[in-house]
């Protein structure tokens, strides 16, 4: 399974057009989980992202073929220019860490 995370930060006046844009992501049939989050702001070392989109796909092809979609598209061209910084990252949750792993004496 394939996990697409993308954080936003977005000027307070821009906010709710932002979370408008991001919102069309949720129509597109090719994840099997899409959601839009407002982040809480409660870490203790940092809080400059304000939205974040999280979405699981079965495949690369399928995450491929969301970014190809008319909506995200028009989600892109809506929200680019609204946005301050973005931030993406894909990767393969059955190549992911799920368990400690051995420590070496050098960080014991």
């Amino acid at each position: 399974m394939i996990r697409h995370i993308v954080f936003f930060t977005a000027r307070e006046e821009n906010r709710e057009a932002v979370r408008a844009g991001l919102s069309r992501l949720t129509g597109i049939s090719h994840a099997t989980k899409l959601e839009i989050g407002e982040n809480l702001k409660r870490d203790q070392w940092g809080n400059e992202v304000d939205f974040i989109v999280y979405g699981e796909f079965e495949t690369e092809a399928d995450l491929a073929a969301f970014q190809q979609h008319p909506d995200y598209q028009l989600s892109t061209e809506t929200v680019k220019p609204l946005r301050e910084m973005r931030f993406a990252a894909d990767f393969d949750s059955d190549q992911a860490v799920t368990r400690p792993l051995g420590v070496t004496p050098e960080l014991a």
